[in-house]
């Protein structure tokens, strides 16, 4: 029988003791490796809201790019008794042409047979989410500049004439949006005869604007409304016969800093007196780098023609003094940004004026095609003002516009017949694969819907086609690398 010797051995951990191998060891770093985890952060997305303002009228196959609507304008008053036994004079009719072209916007992703092979996730899916997010926000912000794009405007509640203008001072001292700016706005629609979308305007306002309102009593929100059923999208509430929608998306009018490290410039040197050009200092500017800007100098606002890294020269003359501040110009007093907010009534082409009502159009097609053309009218109004319940001291603006556009059909009946592409149709996402029995998103014009594989469900007609591409180009996707996959067998069996 052999001996059996038993020798004590201590292990020790964390003791002290020399050369103790810890997880930031450069030699050890390999071992170090990410969890990769198959969870997918989605994207904060806005809500996209413009679009469902506007008309949309479709051009044929081969119709051509342009498309023509016709106005007629209105006969006059006949405020004049007739004379018995005398004919008058017949009246002469007048029509109106506008038209308006077809714009095509897009883009895309390429993705290699290797990446889809070997990535860990799926790009294709995530390619698609994120091309469709594009063409909403894009889409959305088109039709936005476009709708701002008016130049009849209400500046707060009056107390200024021009955007340049809007200020804060103090909590008492402001050009807020305020409830009186409101109706002041509903008041002009009014008197323009801005017919209304079954019997309200509708406002597009900015979340930093609508404190003050909300806090008003006559202020409902739409589960106070009488028919809680027919809400536009993202809408927030009722206030003196406009009902407003919220998007953080409302058009901004905001001026970009002037230098790379400043806000502002500073006048430099002596004072100026009616001059075009002006020496600064308090930043660094790049030469050319202000051309096409808006500018205010000693109170005036211009535009910079030329700039060099330390000298500006302006459209108009100016006067200030050494180290008055020079200010972006685009917002408001003191570079505040401006903000505005569309008001829409119901549809209006074509008024008398020097503003005139521009129609829009679209196609489906290969790609996502909007036709757009800037509103106006005897009647358009945009109203500007503060923001309100931010902070107190930040001078940020508010602003109204009327968009007589419609989107819903008016008359004695309340029933609202669905667009075609917003009719419900029944959809089932197919189950390919372990890897792709995720739920599927898609978006299509701001609008966005998650369904899971395998369970029948009833979407709107306007999705069935992105999710039918979709399935097809997975399912393509799939076989690839089903095909690697054995292909990759058949190797490894031959090895």
């Amino acid at each position: 029988m052999k001996d059996l010797i038993l020798l004590p051995v201590v292990l020790e951990l964390f003791d002290g003791a020399a050369n103790t191998n810890v997880t930031t060891d450069g030699d050890l770093s390999t071992e170090m490796k990410t969890y990769y985890s198959d969870y997918l952060i989605d994207l904060a997305e806005p809500e996209l809201v413009h679009d469902q303002f506007g008309q949309k009228h479709p051009i044929p196959k081969n119709g051509g790019k342009i498309i023509e609507f016709r106005q007629y304008d209105p006969l006059p008053e006949m405020t004049a008794p007739l004379t018995e036994g005398v004919t008058p004079d017949g009246q002469s009719m007048s029509v109106k042409a506008i038209t308006a072209e077809v714009k095509q916007y897009g883009g895309y992703v390429t993705l290699s047979d290797l990446l889809m092979l070997t990535a860990i996730d799926n790009n294709l899916v995530q390619a698609t989410k994120l091309i469709a997010s594009q063409a909403g926000r894009t889409l959305d912000t088109i039709t936005r500049e476009i709708i701002n794009a008016g130049t009849v405007v209400q500046f707060a509640d009056g107390k200024v004439d021009s955007r340049d203008e809007l200020y804060y001072t103090s909590a008492e001292d402001n050009c807020n949006l305020t409830v009186d700016a409101v109706k002041r706005a509903v008041r002009f629609l009014e008197t323009q005869d801005a017919p209304k979308i079954d019997g309200w305007y509708v406002g597009i306002i900015h979340p930093y604007c609508k404190y003050d309102l909300m806090k008003d009593p006559d202020w409902k929100n739409p589960h106070e409304y009488v028919d809680t059923e027919n809400v536009y999208q993202n809408e927030i509430g009722e206030l003196y016969g406009v009902r407003f929608v919220q998007s953080s998306r409302a058009k901004v009018f905001s001026g970009a800093d002037l230098a790379s490290d400043s806000r502002t410039l500073l006048v430099n040197g002596a004072s100026v007196t009616s001059t075009k050009t002006v020496p600064f200092d308090g930043g660094a500017v790049k030469a050319s780098a202000l051309v096409g800007r808006m500018v205010s100098i000693g109170g005036t606002v211009t535009r910079v023609t030329a700039n060099t890294t330390s000298q500006l020269t302006v459209e108009d003359d100016v006067t200030a003094s050494d180290n008055d501040v020079i200010y972006p110009a685009e917002g408001g007093k003191g570079g505040a940004d401006v903000y505005s907010h569309p008001h829409s009534g119901r549809r209006r082409l074509w008024r008398d004026g020097d503003h005139r009502r521009r129609p829009s159009a679209h196609r489906q097609a290969a790609g996502l095609l909007r036709l757009r053309r800037p509103p106006g009218s005897a009647g358009h109004l945009r109203l500007e003002g503060n923001q309100n319940g931010g902070n107190p001291g930040a001078p940020v603006h508010g602003a109204h516009r009327d968009h007589r556009n419609e989107v819903r059909r008016t008359g004695m009946s309340t029933q609202k017949k669905l667009p075609a592409n917003e009719e419900l149709v029944e959809y089932m996402a197919p189950l390919i694969g372990a890897a792709t029995k995720k739920d599927v998103i898609v978006g299509v014009n701001g609008e966005t819907i998650r369904i899971k594989r395998g369970v029948p469900v009833k979407i709107k007609r306007k999705f069935l086609k992105v999710l039918r591409q979709a399935a097809a180009q997975e399912y393509a996707a799939y076989q690839v690398m089903e095909q690697a996959q054995k292909g990759s067998a058949v190797a490894l069996a031959k090895m």
